[in-house]
């Protein structure tokens, strides 16, 4: 019965299955599984065979309506000017040339982060050196400096370890704490520990037996001031 009502229309419009006209004559705010199954839109110049459409370059040329839009700017297409691109500075080749390869240096765009402090080692902590001279010292913890290596002491009146610095991945951290809170050390950063390089002097004649006057300079009579009261500690 259904058939026969709509057969008609179903010729008119070219529907080849009930399905396909059930998609079309669903309403909007019912049917949403036959409005899910619609076909999908395809190509207006569908392909006969690989390569080859089923309507001619004449055809598809009024069917996409490029008559309208040639004829809407004066019987061309429009145009679309590129930006102007600056020219590129033409550089001089050198004459000359090295006989063997220099190799450059990778340029190294990596940025340092800050080295993040462990969080069983606080100000006041008493550490176990692990390698280097002072091996199995135990030493107290002042704080980090700028370049993540931790400022420690023995101090050096108890056990002869100064004022160093040192790698927290050489440590371990007990459970013994010391109590510094009166102590300052401001003062103490990585350039203390920094070594001052001096240009060497060209030597005469007249200077070549004669000894360096003046060595010591204030760089290290600084220094010298600085740790002179934590070497009685």
């Amino acid at each position: 019965m259904f058939q026969n009502k709509h057969k008609a229309q179903r010729a008119q419009l070219g529907f080849s299955s009930i399905k396909t006209i059930f998609c079309y004559l669903a309403p909007a705010e019912g049917h949403q599984w036959l409005r899910s199954r619609e076909p999908p839109h395809g190509s207006r110049n569908p392909d006969l065979i690989r390569g080859v459409g089923k309507f001619s370059r004449s055809k598809m040329y009024h069917k996409r309506g490029l008559w309208a839009i040639k004829a809407k700017n004066g019987g061309a297409f429009p145009r679309h000017d590129k930006k102007p691109v600056d020219a590129p500075v033409s550089v001089k080749p050198p004459k000359f040339y090295p006989a063997e390869d220099v190799k450059k240096p990778l340029v190294n765009k990596r940025k340092a982060k800050p080295t993040k402090l462990r969080a069983s080692i606080t100000p006041g902590t008493v550490l176990i050196i692990l390698a280097g001279r002072f091996k199995g010292k135990r030493v107290v913890f002042l704080k980090q400096l700028t370049s993540g290596l931790l400022l420690i002491t023995g101090p050096f009146k108890i056990n002869g370890v100064p004022l160093r610095r040192v790698n927290q991945s050489y440590v371990i951290a007990t459970s013994t704490k010391v109590d510094i809170s009166g102590v300052n050390v401001d003062n103490f950063d990585d350039t203390y520990f920094a070594k001052q390089t001096n240009k060497k002097k060209k030597k005469g004649e007249g200077d070549f037996f004669e000894a360096e006057k003046g060595r010591r300079t204030s760089y290290h009579r600084t220094r010298k001031t600085i740790r002179k009261p934590w070497m009685r500690r």
